[in-house]
């Protein structure tokens, strides 16, 4: 089983690996900088029910705060998102070029698979010419 997956290991093309790596780890950084350290958003204050705008004009002035934090958080979780998206891409990016590197070392393993073949044949056919003499 150890063996599989040393095989496995061989073929990667760890300089790939290690070129891109510097890109998604600061892309993960970007990521938790964003997201990590914020504290979560407060919810109702005290366990109070949100507030209803009325003529009040203290109702209206929280409403209106709680309005502004709304769009605040928006704003930071599309930039979160970007910040995502930008680090799936490089991870996709990656993932194409071991997809690749995946299908040259089959294209080769087939191709040493016939040649093997052919050299086989030629041998075997070499010593039963061989024997018979």
């Amino acid at each position: 089983m150890a063996i599989g997956w040393m095989a496995v290991l061989q073929l990667v093309p760890w300089s790939d690996v290690i070129s891109n790596a510097p890109k998604i780890a600061e892309g993960a950084k970007k990521l938790w900088n964003s997201i990590g350290k914020k504290p979560p958003l407060p919810a109702a204050e005290n366990g109070q029910a949100p507030l209803v705008a009325g003529s009040d004009p203290s109702g209206m002035a929280a409403v209106e705060k709680r309005i502004q934090a709304m769009e605040l958080a928006t704003t930071e979780l599309h930039e979160q998102m970007l910040a995502s998206a930008d680090l799936i891409k490089t991870l996709a990016e990656q993932n194409t070029q071991l997809v690749k590197r995946i299908e040259v070392n089959r294209t080769r393993l087939i191709m040493l698979a016939l040649v093997t073949f052919v050299v086989a044949v030629i041998a075997i056919t070499s010593l039963t010419l061989l024997l018979t003499r």
